[in-house]
């Protein structure tokens, strides 16, 4: 696989149906001053649309301040004019100080605030939301576990301007992430108080609870003893503390039948309330049917009344615990009444989505736009699951004859609101379309249908012809004009087609994108969650500033979203003229915004992870993979220009290690070593190259700085020349074909890789046990030793329910912010309390999502054993090198973990790297293997060779 090309793939996540900026892409000319579209001996050839297409303005030129000649004002272009001057050894027709003070770009005035007014507008906003915190908190509570309430009161005062959403996506096993009101608490430094402050606001008393009523609903039906209930028949209410899926569960009896049958159970929301006040405090409840449902397996509406309430402080009671679960219920109580209790899970969770992106980022939508997004909770319930169904299948076109789901009553009348207020698009005869959409549509036809309409247009059909061979025939025909009546015959067969409209398919890939802040997740994350499969960790999420600071910042990420899907569907379909360009695209894009780039100069480390979100970040990933893509077609020249672009723009991006090898190696490949050199030379000199990179420039430098080109032995000379140590087994080869890996016969007789081999000999020679995980052990013991510090509160890094790691963790802000939090849990490592902290998180968190923790793989047993074996030191420092910068310490790490006990609390452990016949040290491993001599770590090469017969 290409270079970039699996990141991009994740960053695109599932491909988008419809692109808006499609045709623009595919047309319009390209500013770039490459142009990739040449032939193989690199001459450019002509294309469309560089045939006088791109038009200069006199306005878009700048004057050199040295030849005083007229170039194109972009960055690279200049840069580059100014070398070819100054190497010519040009009169000069301004000093060095005003050359390099000149400004050729236009001069642009910058709004800016002064610090005394932002403080004013956001105190003003603070006073706004302090004074309707009262409205809101009847709307807004947090689903947090109430055995989890006391730790939650405990969280650190905040700063006073700060808002703050806790998420606890793990409360329910029913519907945890019911509602974003459901699962956010709003705070304010005023509001903040701890728990004895809070009892003197927790108005009325425990005797209060009794009599009072509350309308709630029976749901489970499908597991009730009684399918038929009746108006106004009496029910109570039990505890199922046995229940499997939820220890909180509460049965709804029938109390007019002699034998108390089921009738189904309380909302799980209601119940994780109402359970803890039944079983400490002997709460009773007795009720009646407010209503009876349509059909038998619907929520049954309910209300029901407190009987009585036992308190006597013993057993853990506690007056204002109970006062605190009544609210909480109480709440939810409140809440429900906006909630239909029969909605469907999927048509829950996209409100939900709407809902939060509506109101988190208004400032992103037109206002037609949010009419349109708004109106579809104003849709039948029938319209909003028919067209939640459509958008996340595969599509686009769908059959109307063939939609049937059994939680939609009537798909044609829904199908009619639908298409009557935009969301849908209906295919009927007189439709016309385009040749894309006639493909899709072909592919709904079975292949006995594609047949026949072969057959009536007497086209030549062979039987045993694939249905894509069909399509292709009758695409063929209908392009070539041949076949003008091919539209009707389909609809014949096909009848009214359906698929989500242009409109409809942009605002909602929007939202989901603005909600989940990637690719990777989509509206199945809520059904993982539902299920009970994923669960995520609670954290606060403090939200400062916006992601996307205005819709054009946004619609230019959307655009460079498309530009990667291009390129990335071109690759599979080996369309390599669109691929070219696409990375031409890219180049010119970057080119054009260089004010929008993060500066190395900028003390706002913030600014980076946020930069990841911005259409350069994108478009740098493109380039990425066109430069890999170059360099396969040896088009090293092209691939140089574009390195050099990339770290021209991006002066403060830790993947400018990896582009400066590359580049290094391109210009070695085309015959300039000198300026490879210097290239690798310079690279030494950037803070932002790192581990492998590092290593790797360091020894290009070592190889090509020899005499004449350098006299002088650099002074890193010495710490590449370190030994490690190694070791050499042999084993019975299974198979010794290059390009395959090996396998050999273990001791017990066993086929086996070269990784368990070599376990088998340690264990043999020096009574070793030990792991093959690579980096996957040393992530889950950072995960858990640091977890408390992963999932803290730190501004902006948190913004969505569905996170596993915070948004700056691949950057050097997620140590600085967190300094003074990491320091004294790593002390706490070093004075070897890293097992103690192991323990504590496993039993806290088992099972919670987490980056980089892997619960299935490693066992509690096997991660104390090498927590133990590991000296404190040690652990420290490895532990600071991975939070100082993740990103470039996350692979590489060697293939086993070995540990040995000497007694019962003594030990030591070893790390070695396993290399098979054929294979070579990595730049990355063997910075790691260094790295860890240098932390006191034991680390070896052990080196597998195939045992040579003697004759």
């Amino acid at each position: 696989m290409l270079t970039g090309r699996e990141s991009l793939s994740r960053l695109i996540g599932k491909r988008r149906r419809f692109l808006p900026n499609l045709q623009s892409i595919l047309s319009s000319p390209i500013r770039s001053s490459l142009n990739l579209l040449s032939d193989k001996n690199g001459g450019l050839t002509e294309t469309e649309s560089s045939k006088g297409k791109v038009e200069i303005s006199s306005s878009d030129l700048v004057t050199c301040p040295v030849c005083g000649s007229k170039v194109r004002g972009e960055d690279y272009t200049i840069n580059s004019h100014l070398d070819r001057c100054l190497s010519r050894r040009t009169k000069r027709k301004l000093t060095q100080r005003t050359l390099l003070e000149l400004n050729f770009g236009c001069s642009q005035s910058k709004l800016q605030i002064s610090s005394d007014e932002s403080e004013r507008l956001l105190s003003s906003d603070l006073r706004k939301n302090c004074s309707d915190y009262e409205e809101n908190v009847t709307r807004c509570f947090s689903k947090i576990d109430p055995r989890e309430e006391k730790s939650h009161d405990q969280c650190r005062q905040l700063p006073h301007t700060e808002s703050v959403k806790q998420i606890d996506v793990a409360g329910s096993a029913e519907n945890p992430i019911s509602d974003g009101r459901a699962n956010t608490m709003v705070y304010f430094s005023a509001l903040s108080t701890d728990n004895e402050e809070s009892r003197n606001h927790m108005d009325g008393t425990v005797d209060s609870i009794s009599g009072m009523a509350i309308d709630t609903f029976i749901v489970g039906r499908k597991f009730s003893d009684e399918k038929e209930v009746n108006l106004g028949a009496n029910i109570s209410l039990l505890r199922d503390p046995d229940n499997i899926k939820d220890s909180n569960a509460i049965k709804v009896l029938s109390a007019s039948s002699a034998c108390c049958k089921v009738l189904g159970y309380l909302p799980l929301e209601l119940a994780q309330y109402l359970s803890p006040l039944i079983e400490k405090y002997c709460l009773s409840f007795e009720g009646y049917v407010i209503s009876v449902p349509k059909r038998s397996l619907d929520a049954v509406p309910i209300q029901i009344v407190c009987q009585n309430i036992i308190f006597n402080g013993k057993n853990g009671c506690d007056e204002f615990e109970a006062l605190h679960l009544w609210q909480k219920a109480l709440q939810v109580v409140e809440f429900a009444k906006n909630r239909p209790p029969n909605t469907t899970k999927y048509q829950q969770n996209f409100c939900l989505l709407l809902k939060d992106v509506l109101t988190s980022s208004p400032h992103l939508f037109t206002k037609d736009e949010k009419k349109f997004i708004e109106s579809f909770t104003s849709l039948s319930e029938d319209s909003q699951r028919l067209f939640v169904r459509l958008y996340t299948r595969k599509g686009p076109w769908f059959r109307l004859s063939t939609i049937m789901y059994p939680e939609i009553c009537n798909p044609q009348q829904a199908v009619k609101e639908l298409s009557a207020t935009g969301y849908l698009y209906l295919f009927e005869d007189t439709t016309k379309l385009h040749d894309d959409e006639m493909k899709d549509l072909l592919s709904l036809l079975t292949v006995s249908e594609l047949r026949d309409i072969l057959c009536t247009l007497r086209k030549k059909c062979n039987h045993g012809s694939r249905k894509q061979n069909l399509i292709a025939s009758l695409l063929s025909c209908y392009k070539g004009g041949s076949c003008p009546v091919l539209q009707r015959l389909i609809w014949e067969r096909t009848e009214i087609c359906i698929r989500a409209s242009p409109e409809a398919e942009s605002l909602f890939w929007r939202a989901e994108t603005l909600f989940f802040l990637n690719g990777e997740q989509d509206l199945s994350a809520f059904l993982l969650v539902d299920l009970r499969i994923v669960k995520y960790p609670t954290y606060n999420c403090i939200i400062l500033e916006q992601i996307f600071s205005n819709k054009s910042d946004l619609l230019a990420y959307e655009e460079a979203i498309e530009v990667a899907q291009v390129i990335d569907q071109s690759l599979d379909e080996n369309n390599f003229e669109l691929v070219l360009r696409c990375i031409m695209i890219a180049d010119s894009r970057i080119s054009c915004c260089p004010e929008k780039l993060i500066d190395s100069t900028s003390p706002d480390l913030m600014a980076i992870f946020r930069s990841c979100f911005s259409a350069s970040w994108v478009y740098s990933k493109v380039i990425l993979l066109g430069i890999s893509f170059l360099e396969c077609e040896r088009r090293y020249k092209d691939a140089i220009h574009l390195l050099r672009r990339l770290l021209d723009c991006f002066t403060c991006d830790a993947r400018r290690g990896y582009w400066t090898v590359r580049l290094s190696v391109d210009l070695e490949h085309i015959g300039c070593p000198n300026e490879s050199l210097s290239v690798a030379e310079a690279g030494l000199l950037d803070p932002w190259v790192r581990a492998g990179s590092r290593m790797a420039l360091q020894r290009r430098v070592l190889r090509l700085a020899k005499p004449p080109r350098r006299w002088k032995t650099p002074s890193f000379s010495e710490s590449l020349k370190r030994k490690i140590i190694e070791v050499h087994i042999q084993g019975r080869p299974l198979n010794c074909e290059a390009g395959r890996k090996s396998r050999f016969y273990g001791e017990d007789g066993e086929q086996c890789g070269v990784e368990q081999l070599a376990l088998q000999y340690y264990a043999t020679e020096g009574g070793w046990q030990g792991v093959h995980t690579e980096s996957g052990i040393w992530m889950t013991i950072f995960g858990l030793l640091m977890w408390d510090i992963l999932f803290s509160d730190v501004p902006n890094v948190f913004r969505t329910r569905f996170q596993t790691a915070p948004l700056d963790m691949d950057t050097d802000h997620f140590y600085l912010a967190r300094k003074s939090l990491i320091e004294p849990q790593l002390q706490k490592i070093h004075d070897g309390l890293a097992e103690e902290i192991l323990i504590t998180s496993w039993e806290l968190h088992m099972g919670t999502a987490c980056r980089g923790v892997n619960w299935d793989q490693h066992s509690l047993s096997d991660l104390r054993a090498a927590v133990s074996c590991i000296r404190g030191p040690c652990l420290a420092s490895l532990c600071r090198h991975l939070a100082q910068d993740y990103r470039s310490w996350l692979s590489g790490m060697p293939d086993l973990l070995l540990w040995r006990f000497h007694g019962d609390y003594k030990g030591e452990a070893k790390l070695v790297e396993v290399k098979g016949p054929r294979d070579q040290l990595s730049e990355q491993q063997r910075a790691w293997l260094l790295l860890l001599m240098d932390c006191g770590f034991n680390a070896e090469v052990c080196k597998v060779s195939p045992t040579v017969l003697s004759p």
